[in-house]
């Protein structure tokens, strides 16, 4: 039962995603991007602090381990956002494209930089600088990045199905705008529409292949799972606060503000709703 669970929750994320992402690239819902933002902040927050990190210190661990666990983890996602940073400096020389792209091929699965990477691939693309190779590049990244989510998301469902279940529309949530990037790097190089989907819901696919091989690894290592609830909390905190929430520090109106705030808080309602509905279904 909960390696099906897993199974539907990891395709549900990551094809899932994806096609979310097309419709709002591809779509006439683009203007809704800074919303989606706004509302995966909240959902990856109130995920880290509501539910993962509880479950973790309900299972009895020493919290100084714990807490620095937490704190490895912050760092770690931060130096990989630097070796990606100088990486992809060393390999397109095009300082521009550099910062604002520097996460959309990170090489785990939790970290994701969709605002960065939806608007760095935008300006490579109205500048045509986007280079055609860069798409496989992009693509291998992903697969890795996507593979990491699924460990990160079986670990949630053997924990607790209600968990895994929220854990997997968060992960939805913040790859969306990651795969908007990806698909814009992809049109780049091409005008098949159809082929980018294709491909990068390919990518997306193997989230199921980390959710199967992540189903054994918690099998087998059980006495570890807090800790990989640390880490999935520290990677979606990482994410709001470092990633998606700056994206959102911008001079608006007052109307626009409220607009951000109350899809930041919708987000939160989401998961504490689905947490609501979950303990009344056990």
């Amino acid at each position: 039962m909960i390696l099906i669970s897993i199974l539907l929750g990891t395709l549900v994320a990551g094809v899932g995603s994806v096609w979310l992402a097309a419709l709002l690239s591809f779509g006439a819902l683009g203007r809704f991007t800074q919303h989606m933002l706004s509302m995966a902040a909240g959902a990856l927050l109130s995920t880290a602090f509501m539910h993962l990190l509880p479950e973790a210190f309900e299972s009895g661990i020493e919290p100084h381990d714990l807490f620095l666990t937490l704190l490895v983890g912050l760092v770690f996602f931060f130096l990989l956002d630097k070796a990606e940073l100088w990486h992809h400096g060393h390999e397109h020389h095009h300082p521009e494209r550099v910062e604002v792209g520097s996460g959309a091929h990170a090489a785990h699965g939790e970290h994701d930089h969709g605002a960065h990477a939806h608007h760095g691939h935008v300006q490579g693309h109205d500048h045509g600088s986007a280079p055609k190779g860069g798409s496989w590049a992009v693509l291998a990244g992903d697969s890795v990045h996507c593979f990491g989510d699924g460990v990160l998301i079986a670990s949630a469902f053997v924990a607790d199905l209600r968990l895994g279940a929220i854990a997997a529309l968060a992960v939805l949530a913040h790859e969306v705008p990651h795969h908007m990037g990806d698909l814009m790097v992809l049109r780049a190089g091409t005008s098949n529409k159809r082929a980018a989907l294709i491909k990068v819901s390919l990518a997306g696919a193997v989230t199921a292949l980390g959710g199967v091989l992540g189903y054994w690894l918690v099998d087998q290592l059980h006495s570890w799972l807090p800790y990989f609830l640390v880490v999935a909390s520290s990677s979606f905190v990482y994410v709001a606060l470092a990633d998606l929430i700056p994206q959102l520090q911008k001079r608006l109106s007052a109307r626009e503000t409220a607009a951000q705030i109350a899809w930041l808080a919708a987000g939160i309602v989401l998961v504490a709703a689905m947490s609501s509905l979950g303990e009344h279904a056990h």
